[in-house]
C-alpha cells in the first residue's frame, strides 16, 4: 500500500516550498473552511469547544477545519498575521495537534526570516536547497497567475471573483500542484477566447480576502468590476527575484502597513482604478489599518465589514450601491477618467 501523503494545515501563506520539499502537501485551513458546504458548522463547533463568540470568524473556521480531520500537523503564523493565531496554536496543541510555529519579523529583517526558514526546514526534515528547487517548480504556476492578473486589469476578460479565487488558491496550490497547474492552463485557454467584460467601473479590493460569498458578483451586477485584489495578489509573489528569503521579505502582508500602502499606490496608478473597497473582518486588529489607508489614498474609499461566510446583508448592499453610484456620477461628469 502506498504511503499516505501528509497534509500540513497552514493558517495563512507560509513558505510552502518547504512543505512540498518534505513530500507533504499544504492545506490552507481558510480555504477549506470557506468552501465547505458545512462552513457554519465549523464555526459552531469552535464556539461549542469554548472559543469566544466575539472572535474572528476566520479563526473559528480554521479551528473547525483543523479539527474536522485529515490534517496531520499545522504550521501557524505566530507573528505577522492575525493576533489571535497564537492562541489558536496553543489550543490546537493542547488538543493533540502537532503544531509548528512560524514568525515573520516585523521589521522585515532578512537574517531573522532566514532563521525562521531554517527552523521550519529542520521541523520538516529538509533544507533550503530543496526548497529552492520547489520554488522554481511552483513558479511555473505563479507566472500563470501573474498572466491571469494582467488579463483581469489589462485585457478585461477575467472577472474580479475569478481573479480572487485563483490567486487566493496560490497559498496552497489547492493541495495538488500538478492539478492546479493544469487547471490554470485550461482557464487561460478559455479566457483568451472571451470578449471584453462590460463593466466600466474599476475597483480595487484591499484588506484581507472577504468572507462574503457573493460580493464580487453583486458589484459586477452594478456595473463595477474588481481589477485589483491586494492581498490575494501578494499570495502569488509577483516579485522579480530568485532569492527565496528575499521573496518572502518582499511579501507585504505580514509586515507593517507602510509597505502595503506603497504597493497599493503603484497598482492603483497602473490599473486606472476609480474607487477602493476596504474589507475588514469583525473582531480583527487589522481594522485599525483603515485609519492609515484613508490618510494615504486620494481615491474614494468605502470600508465594509464582514463576520461569517454568508451573502451580503441588506445594509452593506445599500452602502456598496451608493458608493458605485457616486463613482459612476464622477465618471459621467468628468471628475475622473
Amino acid at each position: 500500500m502506498p504511503r499516505r501523503v501528509k497534509r500540513i494545515g497552514i493558517t495563512t501563506t507560509v513558505p510552502s516550498e518547504f512543505i512540498f520539499a518534505a513530500g507533504c502537501v499544504p492545506v490552507d485551513l481558510n480555504n477549506i473552511f470557506v468552501t465547505d458546504i458545512n462552513r457554519s458548522g465549523f464555526m459552531e463547533r469552535a464556539e461549542i469547544d469554548g472559543l469566544p463568540r466575539a472572535c474572528c470568524g476566520w479563526i473559528k473556521g480554521m479551528y473547525g477545519a483543523a479539527e474536522n480531520g485529515g490534517i496531520d500537523a499545522v504550521i501557524a503564523v505566530s507573528d505577522g498575521d492575525c493576533s489571535h493565531t497564537r492562541s489558536l496554536l496553543e489550543i490546537l496543541s493542547a488538543r493533540g495537534m502537532p503544531v509548528i510555529p512560524f514568525a515573520y519579523p516585523y521589521d522585515r529583517d532578512p537574517r531573522l526570516l532566514k532563521i525562521q526558514m531554517d527552523k521550519l526546514a529542520r521541523s520538516l526534515g529538509v533544507d533550503l536547497s530543496q526548497a529552492k528547487q520547489w520554488m522554481r517548480r511552483l513558479d511555473t504556476a505563479r507566472k500563470k497567475l501573474h498572466l491571469i492578473d494582467r488579463m483581469t486589469w489589462r485585457n478585461n476578460v477575467v472577472t474580479g471573483f475569478e481573479n480572487h479565487l485563483l490567486q487566493v488558491s496560490a497559498s496552497d496550490m489547492e493541495s495538488d500542484f500538478d492539478g492546479f497547474n493544469a487547471k490554470l492552463d485550461r482557464f487561460i485557454d478559455e479566457a483568451e477566447k472571451r470578449n471584453e467584460l462590460p463593466q466600466k467601473l474599476r475597483l480595487a479590493f484591499i484588506g484581507v480576502p472577504p468572507i462574503y460569498e457573493d460580493i464580487y458578483q453583486f458589484m459586477e451586477g452594478l456595473g463595477a468590476r474588481v481589477v485589483f485584489n491586494e492581498v490575494q495578489r501578494q499570495f502569488t509573489f509577483p516579485f522579480d527575484t530568485d532569492d527565496l528569503v528575499e521573496r518572502y521579505t518582499l511579501y507585504s502582508y505580514p509586515y507593517d502597513v507602510f509597505g502595503r500602502i506603497e504597493d497599493i499606490k503603484r497598482e492603483l496608478a497602473r490599473r486606472e482604478i476609480h474607487g477602493i473597497i476596504h474589507y475588514v473582518q469583525s473582531f480583527c486588529h487589522r481594522q485599525m489599518e483603515d485609519v492609515m489607508f484613508r490618510r494615504s489614498f486620494d481615491l474614494p474609499l468605502l470600508t465594509i465589514e464582514g463576520d461569517a461566510p454568508q451573502k451580503i446583508d441588506a445594509r452593506t448592499k445599500l452602502r456598496i450601491e451608493s458608493f458605485c453610484e457616486m463613482l459612476s456620477t464622477r465618471i459621467d461628469t468628468g471628475a475622473v477618467r
